[in-house]
């Protein structure tokens, strides 16, 4: 199941940096594209905010 950023994101870069399949996409928060999304985890260990959940 896809990973989702919530609100609370303060666009630090760090998901899209270690996200091993590049389907994080910058904005006022940061997306992630869930198609492209291999549900592997990485993008929620390292958020220093703890903002990227299973949706």
């Amino acid at each position: 199941m896809p990973r989702f950023i919530l609100d609370t994101c303060i666009a630090c870069g760090t998901c899209k940096e270690n996200c091993p399949v590049d389907c994080i996409e910058e904005g006022d928060i940061y997306v992630i594209d869930e198609d492209a999304c291999i549900d592997c985890g990485v993008c929620e260990a390292n958020c220093p905010v703890d903002c990227i959940i299973t949706k």
